[in-house]
Formats: structure tokens, C-alpha cells, sequence
């Protein structure tokens, strides 16, 4: 293997740890998100604004993680 075909191998390798480093990130996110959506769902003194920035943002980190695992696919 020639020193061009293993520094190309290495900056593949950095690349998929980075994507599934934000995929882990954005997963864990949206885990955090699901706790404090029950909270607030079983506390019906929170506001409804809470919910949808809650459920919006859970939508974008899922959108983000099927757009890092498609380049994976790659």
C-alpha cells in the first residue's frame, strides 16, 4: 500500500468518526429532548411553546443524523 493510498485510508477513517461522533451527539440530543417533552407533557403548567421548540428541534437533529448516515453510504 503506497504512503498516498494510507494517508487517503486515515483521512476516511477521521471522517467517519467525525459523522458518527455527530450522530451519537445529535442521538444523545434528542434523548435529553424526549425526557424533558414527558416532563412537560405530565405537568400541565408548562407552555405549549416549549413543546414545539422541544419537537422541532428533535425533527432537525433527526434530519441532520439520516443526512450524516447517507454520507456514510457513500
Amino acid at each position: 500500500m503506497s504512503e498516498t493510498e494510507k494517508d487517503e485510508l486515515i483521512d476516511a477513517q477521521k471522517q467517519v468518526i467525525g459523522i458518527l461522533f455527530e450522530v451519537i451527539k445529535r442521538l444523545q440530543t434528542n434523548n435529553d429532548l424526549d425526557e424533558e417533552y414527558f416532563q412537560i407533557i405530565t405537568d400541565s403548567t408548562k407552555n405549549e411553546k416549549r413543546i414545539k421548540e422541544i419537537l422541532d428541534e428533535r425533527n432537525e437533529n433527526s434530519k441532520i443524523v439520516g443526512r450524516l448516515l447517507e454520507q456514510l453510504e457513500i
